[in-house]
């Protein structure tokens, strides 16, 4: 008699635990994004190359308002859409003249017109002596 009084309220605590359907998650706004079409993480350049870097940032609610892209933590370009104040997908080129043998990093962030930045991306490239013929 106890073990099935036991039993009973053990699958009684079990199934106050149980949940039917599937629980509604927290809405989270998407946040923008942005990626780096060239260089490639960790190509190398030699000292003096004047450095194209190609960029695209999306937005699936109210557009990209600008790209902003850091060398070394420091800030180096902000480009904004010609067009209009936001556009859903931005792409962009910006140049860097290549300088300081020794990796370095390129950071882009995107943000939307309210200021909403997409999460930072990071590559490192490779800046090599030049060969002096």
């Amino acid at each position: 008699m106890k073990k099935a009084v036991l039993l009973i309220w053990l699958l009684g605590a079990v199934a106050c635990n149980l949940q039917v359907g599937t629980p509604t998650p927290f809405p989270t706004p998407d946040l923008p994004r942005v990626e780096f079409q060239a260089p490639a993480n960790n190509d190398s350049f030699v000292e003096g190359t004047d450095l194209t870097i190609a960029l695209v940032a999306s937005d699936d609610g109210p557009g990209i308002a600008r790209i902003e892209l850091m060398v070394d933590d420091l800030p180096h370009s902000e480009v904004t859409p010609e067009v209009s104040e936001a556009v859903p997908v931005f792409t962009v080129t910006m140049n860097w003249l290549a300088q300081g043998v020794g990796y370095h990093s390129l950071t882009a962030t995107a943000y939307r017109p309210d200021g909403v930045p997409s999460p930072p991306v990071t590559i490192a490239v490779l800046i090599t002596e030049r060969e002096d013929a």
